[in-house]
């Protein structure tokens, strides 16, 4: 079996997380769901996300649930297959009320291209593209300049 990551995060309404994140892509694994507390949001076979209410996150840390919105605890990314891929789901992320581009973006010639997006609870989720054999010849380029 592959290691897995889950990404647990509080969300101040779980139904509507969970339409969010529908709308980008995400599975809903309804065996992991509790109403109002609890969604999965499953993005592949590896990667899940754990939408918690405040209250059900608290019930797993005694440390003060920080405001996404202002504060930043994590970037996390998804990788992309295509620049194209970037921008598609990009667009499902605006269209279902995402902010774009809180981050910088990553455009680094022909071998890698990302973008940025701020979910409603102000989670921020980077969506990159990249072709690894580039972009490794570019960097040793690079290294052998200096």
């Amino acid at each position: 079996m592959p290691r897995m990551i889950f990404v647990n995060l509080p969300v101040a309404d779980v139904e509507k997380s969970t339409a969010f994140y529908q709308a980008i892509g995400a599975t809903k694994d309804e065996r992991f769901c509790h109403e109002a507390t609890a969604a999965m949001m499953v993005f592949s076979e590896t990667i899940t996300i754990m939408l918690l209410s405040h209250g059900r996150f608290a019930d797993f840390t005694s440390k003060q649930i920080v405001d996404a919105k202002t504060q930043a605890e994590a970037l996390i990314c998804l990788s992309e297959d295509s620049r194209e891929a970037v921008d598609a789901t990009l667009a499902k992320a605006i269209a279902a009320g995402a902010k774009a581009d809180p981050t910088p973006r990553q455009e680094m010639g022909d071998y890698m291209y990302g973008r940025s997006f701020e979910d409603p609870d102000g989670h921020i989720f980077e969506l990159v593209w990249m072709d690894v054999d580039k972009a490794m010849a570019a960097w040793s380029e690079g290294a052998a300049a200096q």
